[in-house]
C-alpha cells in the first residue's frame, strides 16, 4: 500500500502514531475524489488540501523541519512530490496557443491544440563557499527572513553560461570579489519551489568585499569560531559550511 505525501505552502501532513510522526498510508486519511496527484513507487502525492475526514491524528508540519523526522528515502521521495505538485500548479497553460494542458504522464502534460509536451522544469541554482586563508564569506540576502542569519553566496544559472561561469559572476556581481580554484562539492533538489542548488568551493582571489547590486545587505569572513546564526538544515548552504567546520575543506 502506498504511502501519502500531502504538501503545500512548505506544510505537510503527517500521521501521529504511538508518540513518533511518519507519513500516513492510503488507507488511513480520506481524500478528496477526483484530486490530482503524482504516483510514484511506494507513494502518492497530493495538495495537503486533498486531505478531508476526521484529522484529528495529523500533525500540519513545516516541510523543511520534516527531514528531522522521517527516513532520508522518504523525505526525498517528499521532496519530489511537493516539486511535482508546485509544478502542476504553476504550468496549467501551454505558452504557444495558451490552451489548458491535460496531464499525458506521471511527469508531464500535453497541449491538446498543438500537442506539444511539457516535463517539470529545473531551475539550476549554485551556492558557493568563499575561503580566504582560514576564512569563510558568509553574507545576509535581503531575501532572507532572519535578520540575524548568514549564508553563502547563491543565485541561478543563466542561459549560455556553464555552473563555474556562473559562480564567478555571482561573486562578482554580488560581492565584488575574484575568485579562483573553482570546485564542485554536490548537488541538492530542492522543492520552493523546483530548483537543484549545486554546490561549489572557491578560493579568494582578489578585490574589496562590498555589496553592490543590493541582493547582500550585510556579511563578511568568519572564522570557524567566530560564526554568526547560520542556515538550517538540511539546505545545502548548511551542509557545505559544516563540512569546512569540520575541517574536511
Amino acid at each position: 500500500m502506498d504511502e501519502l505525501i500531502l504538501v503545500g505552502n512548505s506544510r505537510i501532513l503527517l500521521k501521529e502514531d504511538s508518540g513518533t510522526l511518519r507519513l500516513p498510508f492510503e488507507d488511513e486519511l480520506p481524500l478528496r475524489n477526483g484530486a490530482e496527484h503524482f504516483s510514484f513507487p511506494g507513494f502518492k502525492a497530493y495538495d495537503i488540501m486533498a486531505a478531508e475526514g476526521n484529522q484529528e491524528d495529523m500533525v500540519d508540519y513545516g516541510l523543511r523541519e520534516a527531514w528531522t523526522i522521517l527516513p532520508p528515502g522518504k523525505y526525498a521521495a517528499v521532496v519530489k512530490g511537493a516539486e511535482l505538485l508546485n509544478w502542476s500548479a504553476g504550468e496549467r497553460f501551454c505558452p504557444r496557443d495558451g490552451a489548458p494542458l491535460s496531464r499525458a504522464s506521471e511527469i508531464s502534460k500535453s497541449c491538446p491544440v498543438c500537442g506539444r509536451e511539457y516535463f517539470p522544469r529545473l531551475n539550476p541554482a549554485v551556492v558557493v563557499l568563499v575561503l580566504k586563508g582560514e576564512e569563510a564569506l558568509l553574507v545576509h540576502p535581503h531575501t532572507l527572513s532572519n535578520p540575524k542569519v548568514e549564508t553563502l553566496v547563491a543565485g541561478f544559472v543563466e542561459t549560455g553560461e556553464s555552473l563555474e561561469e556562473c559562480v564567478r559572476r555571482e561573486i562578482k556581481e554580488e560581492t565584488d570579489l575574484e575568485v579562483e580554484d573553482i570546485r564542485y562539492f554536490g548537488s541538492q533538489p530542492w522543492p520552493w519551489p523546483y530548483q537543484l542548488m549545486v554546490g561549489f568551493t572557491a578560493r579568494y582571489a582578489g578585490g574589496e568585499l562590498r555589496f553592490a547590486d543590493g541582493e547582500i545587505t550585510s556579511g563578511g569572513f568568519y572564522t570557524r569560531d567566530n560564526l554568526p546564526v547560520l542556515p538550517t538544515m538540511p539546505s545545502l548552504s548548511r551542509v557545505i559550511i559544516e563540512e569546512w567546520r569540520k575541517g574536511n575543506i
